[in-house]
């Protein structure tokens, strides 16, 4: 193994941090050249904006073009402002169709219609073609590049064709049948060809039980079906069952860690695409958005909490226990809600089965209540020796917990059927629920016994 394959991410940056800090630019291009591509993108995205512009323009123009399809949103813009429009065409013109038209959106203008003119007919064509359907659809996925033959061919004639074209597309691991009309019949393992005589008629070896993958079909699914169906590439038709692309694994592998990304950076009001070292300003405005949100939320929980001002002054260990029933609530309703959003988004969870999801969760969330309701009354009365007080925070707890179950179980659907992300905003409103129900639970109570 060479000594880039033996060497961690955290040291290449390292050496490249120390290099760019001592203004050895030549030193630091260096240090990339024997990189992949991706590994080039993700080390250009984790070093500021001014050092990652200097390496940029250092890089050779041919690896310039895999580099930048690698790379998130905001920073393939910023460096697409750096370079020249000629070097933008050069960059590019050796870029897939469905790469391409992942970058043709932040193209400057210039730019796109120098490209364009570099491109045949055909190319044309189907550039216009992937970028006519969405970027989050099977459509925006796919590659045009495919290996398509009729099924009057024999085995011998089929290799053969494959022989002249001198070089396969890449996770080329079958050729697509069509008929005269291009319509799609079926495919064709190319270890199948291989272990066939040569005079066999192709017709009974063609595989129709995998359909193909319907060109408006959310990339979440295109991904799900992947890993079902263990593909490394799959055909793309549209609504006439015309061949018009196939999506590979790699793509597909994208999909999965975008998915992954997103969940992550929504649950905390962030956007995966945002530049890691973008200006101070910038970010400071995108996140001052969401704690906007954040307070108006937390100002319907204080209000809820000032309705019980003269229950609380009177007995102060009301203020003392409140955080723990809020507390207790929002984590089991957050587990909830994670479980849900994840099976909604792997198609695990429907509208067939939430109800039945529903009621386990409800079902867990009043075990669970009953379970930790003794533990804290018995907490409370140890610490404040008062009866009344534990029996008022245990029966909170049962309320709280079935409540947040209830939440955790309904809200992601709910929030789908308005078109919000539930995990973008299911976190903040669930907070903000078992907050509410929480104090109201508690106070409420406490103001009528206490």
């Amino acid at each position: 193994m060479s000594e880039v394959e033996n060497t961690s991410f955290e040291e290449c940056l390292q050496r490249l941090m120390t290099s760019l800090e001592a203004s050895l630019y030549e030193e630091a291009t260096s240090q990339l050249s024997d990189l992949h591509a991706a590994e080039i993108a993700r080390l250009l995205e984790s070093v500021p904006p001014k050092d990652r512009i200097k390496l940029w323009l250092n890089i050779d123009s041919a690896t310039q073009g895999d580099i930048l399809k690698d790379l998130s949103e905001d920073v393939l813009s910023q460096l697409l402002n750096e370079m020249s429009v000629d070097g933008i065409v050069k960059a590019t013109e050796g870029l897939d169709m469905d790469d391409l038209a992942d970058i043709v959106p932040e193209l400057p203008e210039s730019a796109l219609h120098n490209l364009l003119l570099t491109l045949d007919h055909k190319h044309r064509d189907h550039l216009k073609q992937v970028l006519s359907y969405p970027e989050d659809s099977a459509g925006g996925l796919m590659n045009i590049d495919i290996i398509t033959v009729r099924d009057d061919v024999n085995v011998r004639t089929v290799i053969r064709y494959l022989r002249l074209l001198k070089e396969m597309p890449i996770d080329t691991d079958q050729v697509f049948v069509v008929d005269r009309t291009y319509k799609y019949i079926g495919s064709i393992h190319i270890s199948t060809l291989l272990t066939n005589e040569a005079e066999q008629n192709i017709k009974p070896l063609i595989n129709k039980e995998h359909k193909p993958i319907l060109a408006s079909t959310p990339e979440s699914d295109v991904a799900s079906l992947f890993e079902q169906r263990d593909l490394i590439s799959a055909p793309v038709v549209d609504d006439n069952n015309q061949l018009i692309g196939r999506i590979t694994i790699d793509d597909v592998v994208d999909v999965i860690r975008d998915e992954a990304e997103h969940s992550v950076m929504s649950m905390a009001g962030l956007d995966e695409e945002d530049d890691v070292f973008a200006p101070v300003i910038e970010s400071t405005k995108s996140r001052s958005i969401w704690l906007g949100v954040n307070l108006i939320t937390v100002f319907v929980a204080v209000f809820f909490i000032g309705l019980f001002e003269a229950t609380l002054q009177e007995k102060i260990a009301l203020a003392v226990l409140m955080p723990v029933v809020a507390s207790m609530g929002g984590i089991a309703g957050t587990q909830t809600l994670i479980l849900v959003t994840r099976g909604i988004a792997t198609g695990r969870v429907t509208t067939s089965n939430l109800k039945v999801l529903m009621n386990k969760e409800v079902a867990i969330g009043l075990l669970n209540g009953m379970l930790w309701s003794v533990v804290i009354g018995l907490a409370t009365y140890l610490w404040f020796s008062d009866l009344i007080l534990s029996l008022v925070i245990a029966t909170a707890i049962v309320v709280n917990l079935i409540f947040a179950a209830f939440s955790g179980a309904f809200l992601p659907s709910l929030l789908i059927k308005f078109k919000i992300d539930p995990a973008l905003a299911g976190g903040v409103i669930l907070t903000t629920i078992t907050d509410v129900i929480g104090f109201v639970a508690f106070l409420g109570l406490a103001s009528l016994v206490v």
